[in-house]
């Protein structure tokens, strides 16, 4: 797979998720048990779940569309996808318990990880060449 194209097919799984998660932040509740209970609670939601998201798929996007941006947003993927991954893997650990939400979450954020660093190591060597 080229970095480019599995940047597009990220951008395409994180810009729906994060629009969808800002224009109705209580999408996740029936999911995720995620759910807010104050109006702080609802920014939040919106600024980390649909921002956050956002952001992430326009970083994916330049990266896909741009070259010079490939392997910056390669490396941003696979450093904030580790950071969510491992996370939820130890919250999951603490918690003795692991949703079919937080199953699908491990395999996206830590399969991301690990393609993310394949093609940026596939790109090291062959800059070395």
């Amino acid at each position: 797979m080229s970095a480019r194209l599995f940047l597009g097919l990220f951008g395409l799984v994180a810009m729906p998720f994060g629009i969808i998660c800002f224009v109705n932040p209580g999408f996740l509740d029936p999911f995720a048990g995620v759910a807010a209970t104050s109006t702080t609670g609802t920014v939040e939601l919106r600024a980390m779940y649909g921002g956050m998201q956002m952001a992430f798929g326009v970083l994916a996007f330049l990266g896909a569309f741009r070259p010079a941006f490939t392997h910056t947003a390669l490396l941003a993927t696979a450093i904030l996808c580790a950071g969510l991954g491992s996370s939820r893997l130890l919250g999951a650990i603490a918690a003795s318990e692991v949703s079919s939400y937080t199953r699908g979450g491990l395999v996206f954020e830590l399969g991301s990880t690990a393609i993310a660093a394949l093609l940026l190591r596939r790109a090291q060597c062959e800059d070395s060449k």
